[in-house]
């Protein structure tokens, strides 16, 4: 499509359609619209589906799963719906309906939040005047569920020996459940002991370099001969999962409680961050998108505070000074 607005605007861009008649029913209705708005300022009513796709179209990640569950579950109910209907009301009605499929404020917030994103960028597109105030849940702050050395030793000793190298390579690299059973032959380089986890692999879409530590080599040299395409394996065949009752069996002879398969990476973070690692050095490793992230993870180490601990001065401790005090207030 190829025409030029009564302001000058000249508009060109795909159809995105083999379809000659649709393309020409296209050009013309964005022709008349662009005529509209300059004439008599009118802007065309735009749905939730359009501003959903310009969002999309806009974003520099790639799609992943959980957004566009996010998105089908949003267009469930808002679909065909005019931005401008879209108002505190209607978006309070599908907080309310979030929640009464049981799941946590946190989850809930997940949907609010991108609900909120796409609102704001149909905003800054002009399709609507602003934004509406999207209020996000109130969240526990959950404390960070890591092993102790001892307790991970434990747990390494009743696992079977396929998982239990699965946990130690997890322990010493800090790599999602996914990206470790995914992690194939092709990403490992033992001479200059590193792995690479892709961009299309990684949650923040970005690749991961992740250096190899003497643990995680031992660990890899183990599985040498046993599977062709992936570095971990069980009878000579990728694996599948992890995370199941063989799993929870272990976690109760280790007298291992409230754990889960992703808390090794907490473990992991925890550990190193004990160890005197850097936030940002963690956040790289790690590979997260921000170092707010990693802040979770501050807490378990002090030292960089440690020279500040004094700044507020000594307190009296004789009852004579005490008392003296006491007397002149």
């Amino acid at each position: 499509m190829d025409f030029t607005t009564p302001s000058g605007q000249r508009i060109k861009k795909s159809a995105r359609t083999t379809d000659r008649k649709e393309a020409q029913e296209l050009h013309d209705r964005l022709k008349a619209e662009a005529w509209r708005r300059d004439q008599f300022d009118e802007r065309p009513e735009r749905t939730w589906e359009e501003a959903a796709l310009a969002w999309l179209d806009d974003r520099e990640r790639s799609d992943n799963g959980t957004l566009s569950g996010i998105l089908r579950w949003l267009t469930d109910r808002l679909e065909g719906k005019k931005l401008s209907a879209i108002n505190a009301s209607l978006i309070g009605e599908i907080t309310a309906q979030k929640r009464k499929e049981g799941v946590t404020p946190a989850t809930v917030n997940k949907y609010l939040m991108v609900l909120r994103a796409v609102l704001r960028h149909a905003h800054s597109l002009g399709w609507i005047p602003s934004s509406p105030r999207i209020r996000i849940l109130k969240t526990e702050t959950k404390r960070v569920r890591y092993l102790t050395k001892d307790e991970a030793t434990r747990l390494i000793a009743v696992l079977p020996d396929h998982k239990a190298d699965i946990v130690r390579f997890s322990l010493a690299t800090g790599l999602r459940m996914r990206n470790v059973l995914g992690l194939t032959w092709s990403q490992v380089d033992m001479g200059r002991r590193v792995a690479w986890i892709h961009p299309d692999q990684a949650k923040a879409r970005r690749a991961i370099s992740v250096p190899l530590s003497d643990e995680a080599v031992d660990v890899i040299r183990k599985q040498l001969g046993k599977c062709d395409t992936h570095v971990f394996s069980f009878n000579g065949k990728p694996i599948q999962r992890v995370n199941n009752r063989g799993w929870q069996n272990a976690l109760k002879k280790a007298g291992i409680k409230d754990f889960r398969w992703h808390d090794l990476r907490h473990t992991w973070a925890s550990w190193h961050i004990q160890n005197g690692t850097p936030l940002s050095v963690l956040q790289e490793l790690g590979g997260w998108e921000s170092v707010s992230m990693v802040k979770r993870y501050a807490h378990l180490s002090g030292e960089h505070l440690q020279k500040y601990a004094g700044n507020g001065g000594r307190v009296p401790n004789t009852s004579q000074q005490t008392l003296e005090v006491v007397k002149t207030w």
